[in-house]
Protein backbone atom coordinates (compact mmCIF):
# COMPACT_ATOMS: atom_id res chain seq x y z
CA UNK A 1 0.00 0.00 0.00
CA UNK A 2 1.90 3.40 -1.04
CA UNK A 3 1.90 6.15 2.08
CA UNK A 4 1.82 9.49 2.28
CA UNK A 5 5.14 10.87 3.21
CA UNK A 6 4.87 14.35 5.44
CA UNK A 7 7.66 15.74 5.70
CA UNK A 8 9.76 16.48 8.80
CA UNK A 9 10.42 19.88 11.19
CA UNK A 10 13.51 20.92 11.78
CA UNK A 11 12.10 23.13 15.06
CA UNK A 12 8.51 22.43 16.88
CA UNK A 13 6.03 20.39 18.45
CA UNK A 14 4.37 17.05 17.74
CA UNK A 15 1.31 15.84 18.47
CA UNK A 16 0.79 12.35 17.89
CA UNK A 17 -2.15 9.49 19.16
CA UNK A 18 -5.12 12.28 19.06
CA UNK A 19 -8.49 10.42 19.22
CA UNK A 20 -8.94 11.28 15.45
CA UNK A 21 -12.67 13.36 16.71
CA UNK A 22 -10.69 15.49 18.49
CA UNK A 23 -7.71 16.12 15.95
CA UNK A 24 -9.49 19.48 14.72
CA UNK A 25 -10.94 20.24 18.27
CA UNK A 26 -6.73 20.43 19.32
CA UNK A 27 -6.26 22.48 15.98
CA UNK A 28 -8.66 25.13 17.49
CA UNK A 29 -7.28 25.22 20.73
CA UNK A 30 -3.44 26.43 19.24
CA UNK A 31 -5.03 28.63 17.34
CA UNK A 32 -2.50 27.68 14.50
CA UNK A 33 -3.71 30.10 12.33
CA UNK A 34 -1.26 32.68 12.95
CA UNK A 35 1.81 29.95 12.99
CA UNK A 36 3.73 31.07 9.95
CA UNK A 37 5.89 27.86 9.52
CA UNK A 38 4.89 24.35 8.44
CA UNK A 39 1.92 22.89 9.67
CA UNK A 40 0.70 19.07 9.27
CA UNK A 41 -2.84 18.24 10.30
CA UNK A 42 -3.67 14.54 9.77
CA UNK A 43 -6.87 13.04 11.12
CA UNK A 44 -8.27 9.42 10.71
CA UNK A 45 -5.19 7.35 10.30
CA UNK A 46 -4.70 3.73 11.16
CA UNK A 47 -3.66 3.02 14.71
CA UNK A 48 -2.81 -0.21 16.36
CA UNK A 49 -3.16 1.37 19.88
CA UNK A 50 -6.80 3.18 19.41
CA UNK A 51 -8.15 2.25 15.72
CA UNK A 52 -7.69 5.48 14.72
CA UNK A 53 -5.56 8.75 15.24
CA UNK A 54 -4.78 12.35 14.32
CA UNK A 55 -1.28 13.78 14.27
CA UNK A 56 -0.72 17.54 14.10
CA UNK A 57 3.02 18.57 13.34
CA UNK A 58 3.83 22.50 14.21
CA UNK A 59 7.26 23.69 12.79
CA UNK A 60 8.54 27.03 15.21
CA UNK A 61 6.20 26.52 17.97
CA UNK A 62 6.70 25.08 21.52
CA UNK A 63 3.31 24.80 23.60
CA UNK A 64 2.71 26.65 26.97
CA UNK A 65 1.60 24.58 29.80
CA UNK A 66 -2.02 26.06 29.45
CA UNK A 67 -2.25 24.85 25.84
CA UNK A 68 -0.88 21.55 26.89
CA UNK A 69 -3.65 21.01 29.56
CA UNK A 70 -6.32 22.26 27.47
CA UNK A 71 -4.88 19.39 25.28
CA UNK A 72 -4.25 16.87 28.19
CA UNK A 73 -8.19 16.94 28.89
CA UNK A 74 -9.64 16.70 25.03
CA UNK A 75 -6.97 14.13 24.52
CA UNK A 76 -5.21 12.36 27.51
CA UNK A 77 -3.54 9.59 25.67
CA UNK A 78 -1.77 11.97 23.15
CA UNK A 79 1.91 12.11 23.12
CA UNK A 80 3.47 15.28 22.87
CA UNK A 81 7.63 15.78 21.01
CA UNK A 82 9.68 18.55 20.59
CA UNK A 83 11.86 18.65 17.87
CA UNK A 84 15.38 20.57 17.37
CA UNK A 85 17.26 19.84 14.78
CA UNK A 86 15.06 17.45 13.24
CA UNK A 87 15.25 15.24 16.03
CA UNK A 88 13.24 14.18 19.53
CA UNK A 89 14.83 15.72 22.17
CA UNK A 90 11.92 15.37 24.10
CA UNK A 91 8.70 12.67 24.28
CA UNK A 92 6.02 13.13 26.69
CA UNK A 93 2.64 11.71 27.60
CA UNK A 94 0.01 13.91 28.39
CA UNK A 95 -1.72 13.40 32.04
CA UNK A 96 -5.19 14.55 32.39
CA UNK A 97 -4.91 17.39 35.44
CA UNK A 98 -7.00 16.83 38.11
CA UNK A 99 -8.29 19.97 38.35
CA UNK A 100 -9.00 21.98 35.47
CA UNK A 101 -8.74 26.07 35.68
CA UNK A 102 -9.89 28.77 33.70
CA UNK A 103 -10.12 27.54 30.25
CA UNK A 104 -13.23 25.91 30.29
CA UNK A 105 -17.02 27.74 30.83
CA UNK A 106 -19.36 25.92 32.95
CA UNK A 107 -22.49 25.34 30.65
CA UNK A 108 -24.83 26.14 33.84
CA UNK A 109 -26.55 29.35 32.91
CA UNK A 110 -26.89 30.09 36.77
CA UNK A 111 -23.40 29.41 37.62
CA UNK A 112 -21.73 32.50 39.20
CA UNK A 113 -18.75 32.07 37.03
CA UNK A 114 -21.23 33.08 34.20
CA UNK A 115 -22.33 35.90 35.85
CA UNK A 116 -18.89 37.72 37.76
CA UNK A 117 -15.59 37.61 36.61
CA UNK A 118 -14.56 34.38 38.78
CA UNK A 119 -12.14 31.80 36.94
CA UNK A 120 -13.91 28.78 36.43
CA UNK A 121 -12.26 25.59 38.09
CA UNK A 122 -13.39 22.02 36.89
CA UNK A 123 -12.63 18.95 38.91
CA UNK A 124 -12.13 15.70 36.52
CA UNK A 125 -13.99 13.10 38.47
CA UNK A 126 -14.18 10.78 35.41
CA UNK A 127 -11.26 10.16 32.85
CA UNK A 128 -12.98 8.06 30.32
CA UNK A 129 -15.78 8.82 29.57
CA UNK A 130 -14.63 12.18 30.15
CA UNK A 131 -16.90 13.88 33.65
CA UNK A 132 -15.95 17.34 35.16
CA UNK A 133 -17.74 18.93 37.65
CA UNK A 134 -17.63 22.40 38.32
CA UNK A 135 -16.48 23.69 41.51
CA UNK A 136 -18.75 26.16 42.41
CA UNK A 137 -22.19 24.80 41.43
CA UNK A 138 -21.11 21.13 41.15
CA UNK A 139 -23.08 20.52 37.86
CA UNK A 140 -21.44 17.41 36.19
CA UNK A 141 -20.50 18.04 32.75
CA UNK A 142 -19.45 15.35 30.23
CA UNK A 143 -17.19 15.87 27.11
CA UNK A 144 -19.98 16.63 24.87
CA UNK A 145 -20.75 19.88 27.08
CA UNK A 146 -17.34 21.25 27.21
CA UNK A 147 -16.78 24.34 25.37
CA UNK A 148 -13.39 26.34 25.79
CA UNK A 149 -13.01 29.78 27.04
Amino acid sequence: MKQLKVSAIREGTVIDHIPSDMTFKVVEILKLDSVKEIISVAANLDSKKTGKKGIIKIGGKFLGEDEVNKIALLAPIATLSIIKDFKVVEKNKLAMPKTVEGFVKCFNPNCVTNHEEIKTKFHVINQSPLKIRCHYCERAMGSNDIVLK
